[in-house]
């Protein structure tokens, strides 16, 4: 899992659809989610902490956790098939017990966003939707890579082969 944080929301150039971006620690990965205009308006509403006089759905579904006695321990966006996110909320009570409920990420990701909660995503996802925020530490781990590449002989193998039957025994 890889740790997230909200970005900022974007818009579909071609549909006009309101897409919310997500970023690793490192600003390497950006993974794109397409979301519907309500869920965009309450992650934004969120991050520009604009209060409004009465709860929204997402405030309310925080405060319902909350007055159960759980409280939203994380986020994981875990899968994606064909073109279609998916995503678990982990809530957690004062006795260990932990609840999985499944989601849509938008919901998952603007219920975390007011509770402070930590937004995961699998590898696996990060490897289908990611794009990379830097291209230019990109080329040049590539230009390393393929610099390293260039300097191996088969002799380093024959070594890597042999120290892998002596652990084997």
């Amino acid at each position: 899992m890889i740790e997230m944080k909200v970005m900022g929301i974007a818009l579909d150039t071609r549909t006009g659809s309101p897409i919310v971006v997500l970023h690793d620690k490192d600003n390497r990965k950006a993974l794109p989610i397409w979301i519907g205009s309500a869920e965009a308006s309450a992650i934004i509403r969120r991050i520009e902490n604009i209060a409004v006089s009465r709860p929204m759905t997402h405030d309310l579904i925080a405060e319902i956790v909350e007055k159960t006695g759980y409280s939203v321990d994380r986020v994981e966006i875990n899968d994606v098939e064909k073109e279609t996110y998916y995503a678990i909320i982990y809530l957690v009570n004062d006795e260990g017990k932990v609840l999985e409920i499944d989601s849509r990420p938008s919901d998952a990701i603007a219920v975390a966003i007011r509770v402070d909660a930590p937004i995961f995503v699998t590898a696996n996802v990060l490897a289908n939707g990611s794009v990379s925020c830097d291209t230019a530490k990109d080329e040049e781990e590539a230009k390393e890579f393929r610099d390293f590449i260039q300097t191996i002989k088969p002799s380093d193998f024959e070594k890597l082969i042999k120290h892998d039957k002596e652990s084997d025994q």
